[in-house]
């Protein structure tokens, strides 16, 4: 296994794939203006990047759609200007006025940089054709964290024949290092009516536009400026009022303050710090109905974890994960935390995390403190090596676990990920071990995956080793005390004319052992999937699955009593999905299976979500699921629906109201969140929200809160 992962990095060493398409940016000599209207002198001697290359629907030609851009820079911005020339006609397609879009869905242009030309992170800044903002943070090689949001400023002009997209980003609002004049950049362009996605630098289609392997490089007439400071301040003031209907305790009211301050200490290296930090503006967890025997995942969303989240966040696999920041302030209060993250030169990048949570007496939890330290090397092209420690450390007096002594947890992890520099090989080894008092033996993971991905094939193989003591307890680590293997083989195919555009056969397993190699369960799955070429896409599955339970488990997951360990259960689905084209006002998809189930049941799930949009200002989506399942007695026949309408409406591109209610027939909860959002200054808030929770039927409210928040960002 190690001899295949390091051919693949031994042969990464060339030149970068697109090292000949170059854009050569000038300084400015007078103020630009950002108003989409491309009448400044120094746009007019700027070079310009042109003829794009189609990504989709093929790659073998240029764009018709085009697209010109052109960059330049003073001493406290980077500008940039996409003049976006319309296709066929109609108007542009966007959902709404909303930041950070989806992005198959609205005809937008992106601007993907890597300041250090390490084709590993970068950032992303962009618009849809109505004006709506987009920016993340780039992460292992190609993947944009839309949670980030940053200072910087945009506007979108619509003309009859093009849109003009003309954007100022500070200098201090990205990390890049002093004197390096090269840096790595890609243009991207997504064209609804003509289904054209394409791009500045060629990217083959099976690859994202936002594949920092493919970009092509940004050469600076003389060094980027460095700004002397970099600081910003961003404190927060809220009042707010909670009641809890159920325990019929008295009306809680609520007035809170606290901020963060970051601090770049280098430009490309910032320190975050937040004291009392107050979540209460981020969007709630969309819900699934439960039918899992292992804990779900929702992501992180919260402000001062983001930032180089990817450091901490996606060391491991998505279900080995040894550190999961939402583990923290999950029951208690953080008080203060401290985050120093970013590049300390091209091949390393580092992160330090301390946080510390409040005692509290709800839970009867001690203070916690969680210190994560990860440091990443890169090697060869594009692969680096990482390694990571996590230590939690009970700080309070309360009792942990029953025991007055104070508790610890702590992991060691090393991992070599491997990305070739034509990205066609990618894969990881993994290694953690976790240390808890009392604790000795099967205590470790050792995992591991090769993907080779190309036009006509995708071929991945992963394993996995969990011991059935290993212990993350700020880590998301679902399952313990297995063997996994599973292999995916995928083959498309590309007819030369016809409304088809690729047809593909997708095979995947998965099966798992315990530590003595004997099978506990499997699930196999053999697709045929179709993809038209108006970018709609039609899913035919047949599904194989084994479980022997390795713990009691309620198939019903409504409290209707266990199967026992050791029960046996083998059953087969048919599955099929259709997603509509993404041009259309009116969007949906659906999907419904019907099988087998726990202990000679069946089941059948219906799924479904629709949307409209009444472009740019409403965006309408409704998502449902329904599952009928038909089992022996004591369980009998048990039917959920979860119901989730959501409203968006964009008023401006500044001025937001979000509505999302969700009923839970499972959880036998209704909940209504509403959020209006006024960012009257870049990256500067005044948010009113309001949530309840409610059981169905009979209707009674068990709480309810609303709050009121203010946040400001100021650049000292």
């Amino acid at each position: 296994m190690l001899l295949c992962f390091c051919l693949p990095g031994l042969t990464a060493i060339a030149q970068k794939k697109n090292a000949a398409y170059q854009y050569h940016i000038k300084r400015a000599a007078a103020p630009i203006k950002i108003d989409g209207i491309v009448d400044e002198a120094d746009w007019q001697r700027a070079d310009s990047a042109a003829n794009f290359f189609l990504v989709l629907p093929m790659d073998t030609s240029f764009a018709k759609v085009k697209t010109t851009v052109k960059m330049t820079y003073d001493n406290d911005n980077l500008y940039v200007v996409a003049i976006c020339y319309g296709g066929l006609p109609g108007q542009n397609m966007v959902e709404s006025l909303k930041r950070d879009f989806n992005f198959g869905k609205n005809d937008n242009f992106l601007l993907f940089m890597d300041p250090f030309d390490a084709r590993t992170d970068g950032f992303s800044f962009g618009a849809n054709a109505a004006g709506a903002q987009w920016d993340g943070t780039m992460y292992e090689g190609g993947k944009v964290d839309l949670s980030w949001d940053n200072k910087w400023f945009s506007v979108v002009k619509n003309y009859s024949d093009r849109y003009v997209w003309e954007a100022a980003i500070p200098f201090k609002s990205i990390r890049y290092k002093k004197g390096i004049r090269e840096w790595g950049i890609n243009f991207s362009r997504n064209d609804l009516k003509s289904t054209e996605k394409s791009s500045w630098a060629p990217v083959p289609r099976q690859f994202p536009t936002a594949s920092l392997a493919y970009t092509g490089t940004l050469v600076w007439d003389e060094e980027p400026p460095v700004a002397s400071s970099n600081v910003s301040v961003i404190p927060y003031a809220l009042a707010g009022l909670t009641k809890d209907y159920q325990t019929k305790t008295p009306t809680n009211w609520r007035t809170d303050i606290g901020g963060d301050v970051k601090i770049g200490l280098t430009s490309a290296l910032n320190l975050d710090l937040t004291v009392n930090p107050d979540f209460s503006q981020v969007d709630v967890d969309q819900q699934v109905i439960n039918l899992n025997r292992y804990e779900l995942f929702f992501p992180e969303k919260r402000q001062f974890f983001l930032e180089n989240g990817d450091l901490f966040s996606n060391f491991g696999y998505s279900d080995i994960r040894p550190f999961f920041s939402r583990r923290i302030g999950l029951n208690a209060p953080i008080r203060f935390g401290t985050r120093l993250t970013g590049k300390i030169n091209k091949d390393w990048r580092v992160g330090v995390m301390d946080v510390q949570t409040g005692q509290t007496g709800i839970n009867n939890l001690p203070g916690q403190n969680f210190g994560v330290v990860t440091l990443q090397r890169r090697v060869f092209s594009r692969s680096n090596i990482g390694i990571m420690f996590i230590n939690k450390d009970a700080t309070g007096s309360a009792p942990s676990h029953g025991n007055t002594a104070p508790g610890y947890n702590r992991n060691l992890g090393v991992e070599y990920n491997l990305a070739s520099s034509n990205n066609l090989w990618t894969g990881k080894l993994l290694g953690l071990k976790s240390f808890s008092p009392g604790v000795t033996g099967h205590d470790y993971v050792q995992a591991a995956h090769l993907q080779y991905l190309s036009k006509y094939w995708t071929l991945y193989l992963q394993q996995q080793y969990v011991g059935s003591n290993y212990n993350a307890e700020v880590g998301y680590v679902p399952r313990r005390g297995y063997n996994k293997l599973s292999p995916l083989l995928l083959r498309n195919f590309f007819p030369k004319s016809g409304s088809v555009l690729i047809h593909s056969l997708q095979l995947t397993s998965t099966y798992f052992f315990d530590e003595h190699f004997k099978r506990t369960d499997n699930e196999s799955n053999l697709s045929y999937i179709i993809t038209f070429r108006n970018r709609s896409q039609l899913w035919f599955s047949g599904i194989d699955t084994y479980v022997k339970l390795l713990r009691p488990y309620d198939p019903t997951n409504i409290g209707k009593g266990n199967l026992p360990i050791g029960f046996e259960s083998h059953w087969n689905t048919a599955d099929v999905q259709y997603i509509s084209k993404p041009q259309s006002v009116f969007t949906y998809v659906a999907e419904a299976s019907y099988g087998g189930y726990y202990d000679d049941g069946t089941k059948l799930t219906l799924t479904g979500q629709l949307g409209y949009r009444f472009q740019p200002y409403v965006n309408i989506a409704v998502n449902a699921s329904y599952n009928d399942l038909r089992l022996p007695q004591p369980y009998g026949r048990n039917s959920f629906w979860l119901i989730g309408p959501r409203t968006d409406v964009t008023f401006t591109n500044n001025l937001y109201f979000t509505t999302f209610v969700q009923y839970n027939e499972q959880a036998r909860n209704m909940n209504i969140n509403t959020r209006l959002q006024w960012r009257y200054r870049p990256a500067s808030d005044v948010f009113i929200v309001y949530g309840d929770n409610s059981i169905p039927s009979p209707f009674m409210v068990k709480n309810r809160q609303l709050t009121v928040k203010w946040t400001y960002w100021w650049n000292i």
